[in-house]
């Protein structure tokens, strides 16, 4: 169900929002959160069944909320699909590329593969989708980009030099997106998480020795949950950081300010 803000800077009644790779994890956990804060929401990812299950359940709680099955490395898909959206939907308004995906191995042993499908996830992608969302932004006079960095847009650990490098390169992206489209309205800024409990971590989060090292590393001694991102995600796509562009809120309990 919508839960009314308690500060109408807040309210994102009446805009329609995306969220890239959202069938499951944080990208649910922000597309619920701005949702509940009043947003149409038009969920994304490449499992078409597996967004229709999702989007029912969301629907349930009474939330609006619509399906955009397509590749986000494919410019003329993601640009096709865009016009779709603002053409049955309505005028996107937010935008967030969470899309990413995780292909470890050392930098030594890194096939080409493995590089350039990090890559094209994780970074490329919120290029082509910006590339199709801004002009309308811009034409508009307004509009929130959020790209989903990470704290590895500041360190490394070994066996993900492709996944930093593509995060790394996300948190420049995110200034020249800033840079050039303020001046039209548009504001662009990342959300950086730490290390949080989902699907994709749970491998790591079952591993003994490496959960106590995230719980020793994190001044809050504990992962984060993903709806603990859905806040930090309302803020940036509502009227409350109209005059924040191309910064990176780290959400990550502390790690990257300790030692």
């Amino acid at each position: 169900m919508k839960i009314p803000p308690a500060n109408p800077l807040f309210d994102l009644s009446g805009r329609t929002a995306l969220v890239t790779g959202s069938s499951q994890g944080l990208g649910l956990a922000m597309a619920r959160g701005l949702a509940q804060a009043g947003a149409a929401l038009v969920l994304n990812g490449r499992d078409e069944q597996k967004l229709t299950t999702v989007a029912a359940a969301l629907r349930a709680d009474g939330l609006r909320v619509t399906t955009a099955a397509f590749d986000v490395t494919n410019g003329a898909a993601s640009a096709a699909a865009v016009a779709r959206i603002e053409d049955e939907v309505g005028g996107i308004d937010i935008l967030i590329n969470n899309a990413g995906i995780q292909r470890r191995a050392p930098l030594v042993e890194m096939t080409e593969e493995q590089w350039r499908a990090v890559l094209e996830t994780n970074l490329t992608s919120a290029f082509l989708v910006a590339r199709a969302v801004a002009p309308r932004m811009i034409a508009r006079g307004r509009g929130k980009i959020i790209n989903i960095c990470s704290v590895m847009s500041e360190v490394s650990r070994p066996t993900i030099g492709n996944y930093a490098a593509a995060k790394g390169g996300l948190k420049m992206l995110t200034r020249a997106m800033a840079v050039e489209w303020a001046k039209h309205g548009l504001q662009a800024n990342a959300i950086a998480p730490g290390y949080f409990e989902t699907e994709l971590n749970q491998a790591l989060k079952e591993n003994v020795e490496f959960n106590r090292w995230i719980c020793g590393r994190t001044p809050a001694g504990r992962w984060g949950q993903p709806h603990e991102l859905a806040g930090a995600a309302v803020f940036l796509a509502s009227g409350a950081s109209d005059f924040v562009n191309g910064q990176i809120l780290y959400v990550d309990g502390g790690l990257l300010a300790a030692l």
